[in-house]
């Protein structure tokens, strides 16, 4: 273990490595050892860590954090604000129970440690149920039960190891972001100038060929020392930190091949420098650096993208909103996050809308791009439902809000982004394991071309040792899989397809059969309510608004149409039982009603059905009854969307098997079936026999690809390799979901499998070309044929190479 990550001339503090105040002594025993403090906050901080038992943190750390008396708030009191309920409407999210979810961004982040450390910690406390830290982006997602722990304490807890917690906001986290990448582009200039300016000095000592004086070669050499010295211990440092890092956690990363390298070559050089004989290479150190932090910059801005998307759509809704009184005559301006369901938000031409709602008062045309990713303006009048985040045109509307907040479609997208953006698929975890192998076979092989050397030729044997560990570092096996992910995933929101899973795209490449929900999926699921036909001394009116009672409390596409004919004549239901995939049942008026398909009513009904309200068995009828009395039957009708022909075409001619899995009755999916040219279709299915009926394909070795949009699709969607939710389907389906389909076009479907295919194609490419160069590269570099410089350049000229050739993925049409 050590206290510090630089060496430095006088004492230093071993918690945050700033310079100790002459006669100050502040001692904090850590493993039996008295480690010295520059002040109390550190002194408060380093013993916090020790008595939370998190000793490990001093020897995982890669980077120094912020000194406790930056860290620490001057006022701690302020955190009490922070319990506040109307404070917490902004940032903090109710669960089930008492338990609550909050988004925190964590500033003095420096390194992998500090990411273990706060979970490690945070964890400990009472009440808190999990906690997620992502390193990209210094977010955390924090659960807790209010009843056994306030958000205060957590922020404190925070606070006393030395970081900063505040509820998460874009604007900040996208400064954290700027920081890092300008410290990255410093790091980047400092090893460009460097590497010219030592190229200046050493190129004349390479065309002399042995001409130049000694004294005049010892000025080069120490010239370019000096010029090198920066790219080494400023722009080099971070390599040499994570490096340390992994060899202390006995791992090996792919830091370490590139540390030694450096290190090694660096080494030489000065001792040849100082003893005035041998070889120097400070011009290839410096042009490896140069080279390797490009390569690192362009994953930075790569992994940044990743999750840039979620952060643009966190700044979409507007801060204030203005709310109108109940009489529309009032208007007040208010932050956002103080409206609730029910109120009346005034959208002026040219603001953006702020709530998920329907239009009250006037017309207007909405952009709606950040959904379905077209610019076309959408007309709304007075009945049609807006999103939060769309682009009000030039009409005033007033409109109702029916989702605010964190209940949005938006903020719902965003979170689902953001959960893919933290999983790291399986192809990932397999790249860096084969990445760690290849790492330890490296190091193994520069050893022994090392040693070789060394007895043929000891003064070509630290280049070449160099050399070997340069010319194959698993850059570029490490960035083939997740920059092409990346690209496929940006590729796949502008085609209106949101990834939510990180195994998403590479498995929906292999799908080999792919599963359709009916209502709703391959229809509009907009039904209607064509014809209400009732029994003897029953008025349709009546019958309505008893069916729109109970489906009320219902999300399926029937309910809705029921409860939209019947208009505001709806009576009050209780007791109310959906049962799925049969129907419902409730009490209206105190009297025992029942919903749904024929078997499922006729029990109630318990007599013949009337002759009246007998139908084909090709349209979707349900029934209603009370206790011994047949009611009425609701005849509904729906469309079938214009792509869905086209989706099952493609699909057949790419070879992949199509089936239809519905719930509604045999005539009516058969008729569907027809149409599309479908010879697998299931009818009458109940949720459990969806999911048997997947089981059966997946039993059969196909790779299922289930496509849904309500609830009752939840467990299929669960169940398939990988699963499509209609976005205008049910929040539930959409957050099982692996791929949202944002605009509800089925044809897009066809161009995300296209998409996924050609991922692949590029990871396998960049796989291949990784092999290929290494497998040439080594045995060259381990005969002597490559110089350090040229295995710097080929290096990161194969790390380049991945990059361009995954951002050929987003042409995909």
């Amino acid at each position: 273990m050590t206290s510090d990550l630089q060496p430095s001339a006088e004492p230093s503090c071993f918690h945050c490595g700033q310079p100790v105040p002459p006669g100050l002594g502040l001692f904090v025993p850590v493993d039996g050892q008295p480690r010295q403090m520059c002040c109390l906050g550190c002194q408060a901080v380093c013993e916090a860590i020790l008595a939370n038992g998190l000793t490990d943190y001093y020897s995982h750390r890669s980077a120094l954090p912020e000194a406790a008396e930056v860290a620490l708030p001057q006022a701690l009191a302020d955190l009490g604000l922070f319990d506040h309920p109307d404070f917490q409407q902004g940032f903090v999210r109710p669960l089930e129970g008492d338990e609550r979810e909050a988004d925190l961004i964590l500033e003095g982040i420096t390194c992998a440690a500090c990411v273990w450390l706060n979970e490690r910690h945070l964890m400990q406390l009472p009440g808190v149920t999990a906690v997620q830290v992502n390193y990209a982006t210094r977010r955390a997602r924090i659960r807790w039960h209010a009843d056994e722990i306030q958000l205060s304490a957590i922020l404190m807890a925070v606070t006393s190891i030395g970081y900063r917690a505040h509820p998460y906001d874009p604007l900040r986290s996208e400064e954290l972001a700027q920081r890092e990448r300008r410290a990255a582009l410093w790091r980047l200039f400092v090893a460009g100038f460097g590497m010219m300016q030592v190229m200046m000095y050493a190129l004349p000592v390479y065309i002399s060929d042995g001409d130049m004086s000694a004294s005049v070669l010892s000025l080069m050499h120490w010239a370019s020392l000096l010029l090198t010295l920066p790219v080494v211990f400023y722009s080099a440092a971070p390599f040499f930190q994570r490096a340390w890092r992994d060899l202390r956690l006995r791992r090996a990363g792919m830091d370490v091949p590139v540390a030694l390298g450096v290190g090694f070559a660096f080494a030489a050089s000065v001792w040849a420098t100082l003893m005035a004989s041998g070889e120097v290479y400070f011009d290839s150190v410096s042009m490896f650096v140069f080279f390797l932090l490009g390569g690192r910059y362009l994953e930075l801005l790569a992994r940044q993208r990743a999750t840039r998307g979620a952060e643009t759509l966190g700044r979409l809704l507007p801060s204030f909103a203005r709310r109108l009184s109940a009489d529309g005559l009032v208007e007040e301006r208010v932050p956002a996050s103080q409206l609730v369901a029910g109120d009346r938000v005034l959208i002026r031409p040219g603001e953006t809308i702020v709530v998920d709602g329907l239009v009250l008062a006037g017309r207007s045309e909405v952009n709606e791009a950040w959904l379905t990713g077209e610019s076309a303006l959408v007309a709304k009048v007075v009945g049609d439902a807006v999103l939060g985040g769309s682009l009000n045109g030039a009409g005033a509307l007033e409109v109702e809000a029916c989702q605010v907040g964190e209940a949005t479609r938006l903020a719902t997208i965003r979170r689902l982004m953001e959960r893919a953006a933290a999983e790291r698929p399986r192809i990932v975890e397999q790249a860096d394991r084969v990445a760690g192998v290849f790492t330890l076979v490296l190091l193994g092989l520069a050893v022994l071309a090392g040693v070789y050397w060394w007895q043929v030729d000891a003064v070509r044997a630290m280049p070449i040792f160099v050399a070997v560990l340069v010319v194959s570092c698993p850059c570029a096996l490490s960035l083939a899989t997740p920059v092409a992910l990346t690209v496929a995933t940006d590729a796949f929101a502008q085609a209106g397809l949101l990834v939510t899973r990180g195994h998403a795209i590479e498995t929906l490449a292999h799908a080999s059969h792919f599963v359709f929900d009916k209502t709703g999926t391959l229809t509009t699921g907009v039904l209607r309510v064509e014809e209400v036909v009732c029994a003897e001394g029953v008025e349709p009116a009546q019958a309505l608004a008893l069916a729109a009672a109970l489906e009320t409390h219902s999300e399926h596409a029937i309910a809705r149409a029921i409860v939209v004919a019947a208009g505001s004549s709806i009576h009050a239901a209780s007791d109310v039982e959906i049962r799925i995939g049969q129907g419902v049942a409730g009490k209206v008026a105190g009297e025992p009603h029942v919903l749904g398909r024929y078997e499922h009513v006729a029990p109630c009904a318990a007599s013949a059905l009337p002759l009246q309200l007998v139908f084909a068995g090709d349209r979707t009828v349900v029934y209603l009854a009370r206790r011994g009395q047949w009611l009425a039957a609701l005849v509904l009708g729906d469309s079938l969307r214009p792509e869905a022909a086209g989706l099952v075409a493609g699909l057949r001619d790419a070879g992949c098997g199509v089936s239809i899995l519905s719930g509604d009755a045999a005539p009516v999916v058969a008729a569907v079936a027809s149409v599309l040219g479908v010879a697998d279709a299931r009818a009458g299915l109940t949720p459990e026999g969806k999911h048997a009926a997947l089981r059966e394909l997946q039993a059969s070795s196909a790779i299922v690809a289930m496509v849904g949009d309500g609830i009752n699709d939840a467990p299929v969607l669960a169940q398939a390799h990988v699963s499509i939710a209609m976005a205008g389907g049910t929040d539930l389906a959409r957050n099982q979901a692996d791929i949202v389909l944002l605009n509800d076009a089925l044809d897009r479907l066809l161009l995300g499998r296209r998409l996924a295919r050609k991922t692949l194609a590029v990871i396998r490419e960049n796989l291949a070309w990784a092999l290929a160069y290494n497998l040439l590269a080594i045995p060259a570099a381990m005969a002597g044929w490559v110089t350090p410089w040229i295995a710097g350049l080929g290096m990161g000229a194969s790390s380049l190479l991945v990059v361009l050739n995954a951002l050929r993925i987003a042409r995909v049409k």
